[in-house]
């Protein structure tokens, strides 16, 4: 390994959420101390291509997410299995660009927070910042992460599932099921990409229309009255917890435009006011969810706080935001562990899990 680690910094991707990975990489690319490591920003297009930038000019407008974008005019490239790291080829001459000893996925979304891009980086043999791919895939489907979550016993919102092919239960069933207001959502998407709220006929049948966009299926939770409660968690076999934040929406609840447009949209608390047994519990529950869905690395943990005090886990999101207002690394900040030694310890973690990952035996032993 090179005396600085060569970090690869893939960002943007396929999905909706390509503009917020804009952001989030161009906040990790500032803040990677360049006395540690060679920071390589790998920008992908909304076409799949991989390009390469040579400085923070390849991030575009990244200070806005509604105009934020990659310089296409970064070299395109492909990745390739080297000794130990892997190769950066140009697309073109197959010319080696660049090595890199770990990559740090900021892929929001599909085609990258799912477990796709992990898988790759297991072919290559490289280590990577974030859950693997099977903590990954289960984690960004909110249909199989919550009845995981809930077959382990910790208490989730009740919910049913919507499936493009099958018939759409109408909305008085619903009402019975859930409740009169409920949310609808893509169950493979983040960032509140795709997701409404619902409270008639006609809006759930709208809802669901535009669910059904984003995947094949969606997911109808009931509408929980209480407290929005993230908690960030990071760790592998020994997971910590942060202090747990708040968020108060402005609007009808923590949009995608709450987020990232409206600069008014919802106001952020690191750490959230809560008494030290509530917080505790909080805690607690946070690590619960992100061992039971075999998460390591990172993932930010979302709750609800009922008015009685009950706790319920709303998603794991394993690859959350680290834009300049995102609640994965405010709240380490507020726990004591400011964001450029954050990213070291995400570093540290992944090359951990490499190693103790290639001590497996990966087939059989030959029976003499």
């Amino acid at each position: 390994m090179a005396e600085r680690t060569r970090v690869g910094l893939v960002f943007g991707g396929r999905s909706g959420e390509h503009e917020v990975s804009i952001l989030s990489a161009a906040a990790i690319f500032d803040a990677l101390d360049r006395d540690r490591y060679d920071v390589f920003p790998i920008g992908v297009d909304r076409e799949g291509r991989w390009r390469l930038g040579s400085s923070r000019d390849v991030f575009v407008n990244a200070a806005d997410v509604r105009r934020a974008s990659i310089d296409d005019r970064a070299p395109e490239i492909v990745a390739a299995a080297g000794d130990g790291a892997a190769r950066l080829l140009d697309a073109a001459t197959a010319r080696v660009l660049a090595e890199v000893d770990v990559f740090f996925p900021i892929l929001h979304g599909t085609f990258g927070e799912d477990g796709s891009f992990q898988g790759l980086a297991r072919l290559l043999d490289v280590p990577y910042v974030g859950p693997d791919v099977r903590a990954s895939a289960l984690a960004m489907d909110k249909d199989l992460s919550k009845r995981l979550l809930a077959a382990a016993g910790v208490p989730v919102a009740r919910q049913t599932v919507v499936r493009a092919d099958r018939e759409r239960p109408g909305w008085g069933t619903i009402v019975k099921r859930l409740g009169p207001t409920v949310f609808v959502k893509p169950a493979n998407l983040g960032s509140s990409v795709g997701i409404h709220r619902a409270n008639s006929s006609t809006t759930f049948a709208d809802a669901l229309d535009e669910a059904l966009r984003f995947d094949t299926k969606a997911v109808v939770e009931e509408a929980i009255e209480g407290r929005e409660i993230e908690c960030a968690v990071l760790g592998n076999e020994s997971p910590e917890a942060s202090r747990p934040g708040e968020i108060v929406p402005r609007h009808d609840f923590y949009s995608y435009e709450a987020k990232y447009v409206d600069a008014d949209g919802a106001a952020l608390h690191a750490p959230a006011d809560l008494d030290t047994e509530t917080a505790a519990r909080v805690r607690a529950l946070a690590i619960r969810a992100y061992v039971t869905l075999g998460c390591e690395g990172m993932s930010r943990v979302d709750l609800f706080l009922r008015p009685s005090g009950e706790l319920l886990v709303n998603e794991v999101n394993t690859l959350p935001g680290f834009t300049r207002i995102s609640m994965y690394p405010k709240l380490w900040d507020v726990t004591g562990l400011p964001f450029p030694r954050l990213l070291d310890r995400l570093v540290e973690l992944a090359l951990e899990r490499h190693r103790r990952d290639r001590t497996l035996l990966r087939a059989a032993t030959p029976v003499s």
